[in-house]
C-alpha cells in the first residue's frame, strides 16, 4: 500500500436526517497514488463530494476506513488529522470559500499563518503563487472586486501555500463559464506537474475528467466498473 497516498477501504456514509437515514456512499474502495492524477466523475448526488471530504480528513466514515501516508486517519487525535490537512492536504472548493474582508494576498497566505509561518515567508509564497496563477496585478483586490475566475486563482494558490502532497479539487470549474473553466483545469495540471503534487479532481464534467489519465465513476454512491 506504500504507493498509494490515500485511499478509501470499504468506506460507507450515512446521514441521519431526523427519524430517516441517508446512505451516501456504499462500502466504496478507492486509492490514489503518488503524483497521479484521478478524477471522480459523476451527476450531482453521486456522492463525489462526500468521498472527498472524507479524503481530506473533513468527515469520517460511518463504516470502512481512510488512509493517508500510511495512516489510518481514524486513529490519529484531533492536533493530529489537523496538521495533516493545513500542511499535506490542499482544497479548492467550487464556491471559493474565500473570506471577503481580506484581499487576495492575504486570502492565500491565511493557511501558512495558522501553520504558523513567519509573515514574510508566508508574504514571498503567497506572492509567488499569485504571480503563477496569473494575478499579479490583482493581489490587493478584495474577493468581490475578482471575477469567477480570478477567484478561483486564489483559492488554488491558497491550496499550494504549505506546498501539499495531495491537492482535493471540488468541481473546480462549476461556477465558470467554459473558456474560463478550462483556463482553470489547465492552471491546475500545469501546477500538478510543476509541484510534483497528487490532484483528485470531483467533476461531472466529461471534459474535465478527459484531462486525467485515470478517470473513475462514481454513480448513486458506488464506483462503477
Amino acid at each position: 500500500m506504500s504507493d498509494f497516498l490515500a485511499s478509501a477501504r470499504a468506506v460507507s456514509k450515512t446521514y441521519s436526517l431526523g427519524k430517516r437515514s441517508l446512505t451516501v456512499l456504499h462500502a466504496l474502495n478507492f486509492e490514489v497514488a503518488r503524483g497521479e492524477f484521478a478524477a471522480l466523475r459523476g451527476a450531482s448526488g453521486a456522492g463525489k463530494s462526500t468521498l472527498l471530504h472524507l479524503l481530506g480528513g473533513l468527515d469520517t466514515p460511518s463504516t470502512g476506513e481512510i488512509w493517508f501516508a500510511g495512516q489510518n486517519l481514524a486513529r490519529l487525535s484531533a492536533a493530529e488529522l489537523a496538521h495533516i490537512r493545513n500542511f499535506r492536504i490542499g482544497f479548492v472548493f467550487q464556491a471559493y470559500h474565500l473570506l471577503p474582508e481580506l484581499d487576495a494576498l492575504e486570502n492565500v497566505c491565511l493557511p501558512a499563518r495558522i501553520a504558523r509561518v513567519d509573515a514574510p515567508t508566508a508574504a514571498a509564497r503567497g506572492r509567488e503563487l499569485l504571480e503563477r496563477v496569473g494575478l499579479k496585478d490583482r493581489m490587493d483586490h478584495r474577493p468581490p472586486e475578482l471575477s469567477g475566475g480570478e477567484r478561483q486563482r486564489v483559492a488554488i494558490a491558497r491550496a499550494l501555500i504549505n506546498q501539499p502532497d495531495l491537492v482535493l479539487a471540488d468541481e473546480p470549474t462549476g461556477n465558470l463559464d467554459s473558456r474560463t473553466g478550462g483556463e482553470i483545469i489547465d492552471l491546475l495540471c500545469s501546477l500538478r506537474e510543476e509541484r510534483k503534487v497528487t490532484l483528485v479532481v470531483a467533476t461531472h464534467d466529461a471534459s474535465v475528467a478527459a484531462r486525467a489519465p485515470k478517470v473513475v465513476h462514481v454513480v448513486d454512491g458506488r464506483i462503477q466498473l
